[in-house]
């Protein structure tokens, strides 16, 4: 592959990190799904949820069905950069690739369970609708924590990477992913608490870990651009060096 190339579908694959970003939120916001219901909510009260906002949550996931696709190539061009640190494919770089792969799973299949609960909300009984809403909520917020070790290979990567006088991922996004990391784990607390600062829409499992999430993602095609910047520029210095001519 020709490297303008290979760098060109670099960039855009970090770009897709932008389009999921900015989608989600939007997804997300048709679906009146930011802030969570309460746990403590009655079935009648979700199934008046449903039936009100059916439109708009089954528009929600229609776009995360079309926007997740783009996860894919943004977790893979991360694990490329991490390939740069470790000098090759190496436990970093496979641990990110195989976690991030996982990642859409965790955004479609809660997504799903909530669309067959909005799509047909009057065939229903309450307490049916009420238990496909807690399943959605408990997934959603709770398989979060999985993706701690996605982070923190991250965010390592950007502390052992001394082998070049600029490293791939600053030191400040190494510190802003091993803090997501750290953030994510109350999210495991949620199968255990309905209400409180554990709960789905409690401070320590939702609140605070989705405020770090949005710096996060903001951050990553951020970092990720400036690190395929600087390996198009060591590919040119390279190439350059390779066609000076011997002298005897």
């Amino acid at each position: 592959m020709k490297k303008d190339l290979y760098i060109r579908l670099q960039r855009v694959s970090a770009w897709c990190g932008v389009i999921l970003f900015v989608g989600f939120f939007a997804a997300f916001a048709v679906g009146h799904l930011t802030p969570p219901m309460s746990p403590t909510e009655s079935p009648e009260d979700i199934a008046a949820f449903l039936k009100d906002h059916r439109t708009g949550i089954l528009t929600c996931v229609a776009l995360m069905v079309l926007l997740i696709p783009f996860e894919y190539p943004y977790v893979i061009v991360t694990s490329m950069q991490l390939r740069r640190v470790e000098g090759g494919w190496g436990m970093l770089s496979m641990i990110q690739l195989t976690t991030g792969i996982m990642a859409p799973a965790g955004f479609f299949f809660p997504l799903a369970i909530l669309a067959a609960a909005a799509y047909r909300p009057e065939s229903h009984s309450p307490d049916v609708l009420s238990a496909m809403t807690d399943i959605f909520w408990l997934m959603f917020v709770g398989n979060a924590c999985v993706f701690v070790l996605q982070v923190w290979s991250i965010g390592y990567a950007a502390f052992v990477d001394h082998t070049r006088e600029k490293p791939v991922f600053p030191r400040w996004y190494g510190w802003l992913s091993l803090v997501l990391g750290v953030l994510l784990i109350p999210g495991a607390f949620v199968f255990l608490n309905r209400t409180g600062p554990l709960a789905w829409d409690g401070l320590l499992a939702y609140l605070i870990p989705s405020i770090a999430y949005v710096f996060w993602k903001i951050a990553t095609p951020y970092v990720l651009l400036k690190a395929i910047t600087r390996e198009e520029k060591e590919l040119a210095e390279t190439a350059a060096v390779a066609a000076e001519p011997v002298t005897a």
